[in-house]
């Protein structure tokens, strides 16, 4: 039987490189692992373990940013992008029992492209530091979505903030207690004015 043949010098140095360069293209585009969140998309967040009144105001659909932060109830910005999606919800879990807010939440949490979550938003814009749309939580209210975006900034009228719903205009006063406490709707639309030259 003939012997076998050894490759040459150059298939062995071809061979080296095609594996040099195999690896090192997986180094620059890993594959995404399954259940990672990935900025852009959207998430669906759920809580069990606290009072049914409190659930509201977590559960629903939560659009993550570019930077790959989403913005929660009481915690505020979590960094989700590249996080699987059951170590977040123990990290949520734990931000909130951190902070005494909740003694024994389970949360469960669904990634998706985004579009399969249907999230519902109110805008926020005018003389505020975050101005954009931002999440709607059943029961929000006027103070927590202009809080939501940053709160107003320096030049901020809080005394004349406008809501724009169904094609009409309110103006309301954030001094006023039963104004911060106005329930918003998804869809509302909050304008936080200019101060005037008088500083109000």
């Amino acid at each position: 039987m003939p012997a076998a043949s050894c490759p040459d010098s150059n298939t062995i140095i071809l061979m080296k490189i095609l594996l040099k360069y195999t690896v090192i293209l997986l180094m620059l585009c890993p594959a995404s692992l399954p259940g990672q969140i990935e900025a852009g998309g959207a998430i669906q967040i759920t809580i069990q373990g606290v009072p049914t009144g409190e659930q509201g105001r977590i559960n629903g659909g939560y659009p993550v940013s570019e930077k790959g932060f989403i913005t929660m109830w009481k915690i505020g910005a979590v960094k989700v992008v590249g996080v699987e999606t059951d170590v977040l919800a123990r990290r949520i879990e734990s931000a909130y029992m951190e902070a005494e807010i909740y003694t024994s939440p389970v949360i469960q949490i669904v990634a998706d492209s985004g579009d399969n979550i249907t999230v519902q938003m109110v805008t926020v814009g005018g003389k505020v530091r975050s101005p954009g749309p931002k999440p709607f939580r059943r029961g929000m209210t006027l103070y927590q979505a202009v809080m939501s975006a940053g709160g107003p900034t320096e030049f901020g009228a809080i005394n004349r903030i406008a809501l724009f719903r169904n094609g009409k205009r309110y103006i309301y006063d954030l001094n006023k207690g039963e104004h911060k406490l106005l329930k918003l709707f998804p869809k509302d639309t909050v304008d936080v004015p200019q101060k005037t030259v008088f500083g109000n």
